[in-house]
C-alpha cells in the first residue's frame, strides 16, 4: 500500500488523493445531493413519466440535465470506489482497532445505506435494468418469511406495476440519504478537526474529471421496462450490482448467508488478533494548569477540561481522560507545557533527584522515561557529536541506520515529542537531530506531524525557544517504503553539520 501511495505522490504530490479518501467520500455524497435535487425538479414519480422524464434530461436538455444526472450516477460510482479503497487502507495499516473502533463500526451502516440508495435509483429509471433489479430483490426479499404474499407477484405483468410504487421509491430516495448524511456524521464524531472537504485543487480537479466524464459518455438509459419480456442484454454498474450475477448462480438463502457472513466479519474485525492494548493517557494533577493545550491538540477528542477537582486556587480547570476515545499517540504529551527536562520543582531540594513528570502522559512512555533515554542513547561509546534519531512508529524504519555517529529514539508519534526536549538533546552534546514522521498530509494520528511543526515554527505551544539553534535540526517525513529518503535526509543533515563528506560512517 505505502509503495502503491509513493507513485501517487510523485504524480500528485501533497494532493494525493489516498490522503483525502474520506473527504472525497463527503465530497461526492455533496455532489449526488446538488443534483439529485435538479433531478428531483424534473422526475415524475409514474410508471411511464419515470422514464420519459428522465430521457428528456438525456436527449433535449443534455446540456445541463444531461449532465446534471451523468454528475449524480458517475459521483456515486465515485463514492463506492473510494469507500472501497478506505476501507482497505484503513485495514492494511490497522487503524481500525483499539479506539478506533467506533469509526470503523459506523462504517458499515455508512456502506448499507449508499448501496441502498443506488439500487433504488436505479430501479426508478424503470428501464430493463429497473426491471431486472426489481424483479431480482423481490425473489431476493421473498425468500425471508416476512411477507403475507410473494413481492414478485408484483411483477408478473406490466399492469402489476401502478405508480404508488414510483411515489414510494421517490421517497426512500429522499429519505435513505438523510440517513447516510446522519451516518456519515456519526462516523466522525470522535474525531477532531474531522475534514469533510478534499483541498481545493483536489475538488476542482475531481469534479472537472466528471464532468469531462459525463461530456464524453453520458449516461443513458437502457429499453423502456416491459415485463412481459424478460431482459437478455443488460449494462451492468458493477460497483452497485456485483452481487446481483449471484442470484443467477446460487440460491437466495445463500446470496442471505454470505451478506450475513460479510456484514458479521466487519462488526466484529477490530476485536480479531488485537494487539497488546496500552495503558490510556494519565494526569498527573499536581503538574496540570488546566491551560486546555492538551485537549485542543488531541485528535480524537479523548480529552475533556473540567472544573477542577482539588480546589487549587489558581488553576480553575483541569484535564480528564476519556479512555475509550485514547489511541495512545502520546500527543497529548508533547503539547503539555510542564514536559520539561529542565524543570525544577520549586520546592525540590537541589541535591535530590526527582522523576520527571508531565501533567498529561503515558504510562508507557512517560517525560522520564523519554528524558533517560535521550541522555542514554546520547552517552554511549562513539564518535563524539552524535545526530539523535528520533522516529515515529509508523513512519520509515529507523533501526536499519543505526551507527556510531547515530543515535536512535523511537516514539509512538512524532507529535509526542516535547520541544524542549530537543534542545535538551542538543544540550547533552547532540550534533545534530532528525525528527522522522509519517508522510506529510498522512500522520497516523492525523495531527503530530502538523502539530510538531507549528511548535518548532513558533507558531503553536509549547514552543521552542528562539536561541535554539534550527540548522541543527532536520526533517524527514516517510513512510515505511521511503527508507531512501530517511536515509538522503539523514546524510543531508550530517553533511549540514560537518561540512564535509565522511566516508568512514
Amino acid at each position: 500500500m505505502h509503495a502503491v501511495e509513493a507513485r501517487f505522490n510523485a504524480v500528485f504530490g501533497k494532493y494525493n488523493p489516498f490522503y483525502h479518501l474520506g473527504d472525497l467520500g463527503f465530497f461526492f455524497f455533496f455532489i449526488m445531493f446538488f443534483s439529485g435535487v435538479y433531478l428531483f425538479l424534473y422526475y415524475e414519480p409514474t410508471v411511464r413519466g419515470s422514464y420519459n422524464q428522465l430521457q428528456y434530461l438525456t436527449r433535449d436538455q443534455w446540456y445541463l440535465g444531461g449532465i446534471m444526472r451523468s454528475l449524480h450516477r458517475y459521483a456515486a460510482d465515485a463514492m463506492v470506489v473510494v469507500m472501497a479503497l478506505h476501507m482497505l487502507r484503513e485495514l492494511v495499516t490497522g487503524r481500525f482497532r483499539g479506539a478506533r473502533w467506533f469509526s470503523w463500526i459506523t462504517g458499515v451502516p455508512v456502506l448499507a445505506t449508499v448501496y441502498l440508495t443506488g439500487i433504488v435509483g436505479f430501479w426508478m429509471v424503470w428501464d430493463k435494468l429497473g426491471q431486472f433489479i426489481a424483479v431480482r430483490t423481490s425473489e431476493w426479499l421473498d425468500w425471508l418469511p416476512v411477507f403475507a404474499s410473494p413481492m414478485a407477484r408484483n411483477f408478473l405483468t406490466n399492469t402489476g406495476v401502478t405508480d404508488p410504487l414510483f411515489r414510494l421509491l421517490m421517497i426512500m430516495h429522499i429519505g435513505l440519504p438523510l440517513f447516510l448524511f446522519i451516518f456519515l456524521m456519526l462516523h466522525i464524531k470522535r474525531i477532531s478537526r474531522a475534514r469533510i472537504l478534499p483541498p481545493r485543487a483536489l475538488m476542482l480537479g475531481t469534479l472537472s474529471a466528471l464532468v469531462l466524464l459525463a461530456l464524453v459518455q453520458p449516461t443513458v438509459s437502457q429499453h423502456r421496462a416491459n415485463l412481459s419480456v424478460a431482459p437478455n442484454i443488460l449494462h451492468l454498474d458493477w460497483f452497485y450490482m456485483f452481487f446481483y450475477p449471484l442470484m443467477q448462480s446460487w440460491s437466495m438463502g445463500a446470496v442471505w448467508a454470505a451478506l450475513a457472513a460479510v456484514t458479521a466479519l466487519l462488526l466484529v474485525l477490530p476485536w480479531l488478533q488485537g494487539a497488546t492494548v496500552e495503558p490510556a493517557a494519565i494526569v498527573n494533577l499536581d503538574y496540570c494548569s488546566g491551560c486546555g493545550l492538551c485537549a485542543d491538540d488531541c485528535p480524537y477528542e479523548a480529552i475533556a477540561m473540567q472544573a477542577r477537582s482539588d480546589g487549587h486556587p489558581l488553576f480553575l480547570q483541569e484535564a480528564s481522560i476519556i479512555t475509550d476515545n485514547c489511541v495512545r499517540c502520546g500527543i497529548c504529551t508533547g503539547a503539555c507545557p510542564s514536559s520539561n527536562p529542565f524543570r525544577r520543582i520549586a520546592s525540590e531540594p537541589l541535591h535530590r533527584a526527582r522523576a520527571l513528570k508531565s501533567g498529561i502522559e503515558m504510562p508507557n512512555h512517560n517525560v522520564e522515561m523519554l528524558r533517560r533515554q535521550v541522555e542514554r542513547s546520547l552517552a554511549g561509546d562513539g564518535k563524539a557529536g552524535r545526530i539523535l534519531l528520533v522516529g515515529c512508529e509508523h513512519s520509515a524504519d529507523i533501526e536499519t541506520h543505526a551507527a556510531a555517529d547515530v543515535a536512535l529514539l523511537r516514539i509512538p508519534c512524532i507529535g509526542m515529542l516535547p520541544p524542549a526536549f530537543i534542545e535538551h538533546a542538543l544540550r547533552q552534546g547532540a550534533a545534530g537531530v532528525l525528527l522522522a514522521g509519517c508522510r506529510k498530509g498522512d500522520c497516523y494520528h492525523r495531527f503530530g506531524d502538523a502539530w510538531l511543526r507549528l511548535r518548532l515554527n513558533n507558531e503553536r505551544r509549547p514552543m521552542l525557544r528562539r536561541s535554539v539553534d534550527r540548522s541543527r535540526i532536520g526533517f524527514c517525513w516517510a513512510s515505511p517504503a521511503d527508507q531512501q529518503h530517511l536515509y538522503s535526509a539523514l546524510e543531508s543533515l550530517y553533511h549540514s553539520l560537518h561540512g564535509r563528506s565522511d566516508n568512514g560512517r
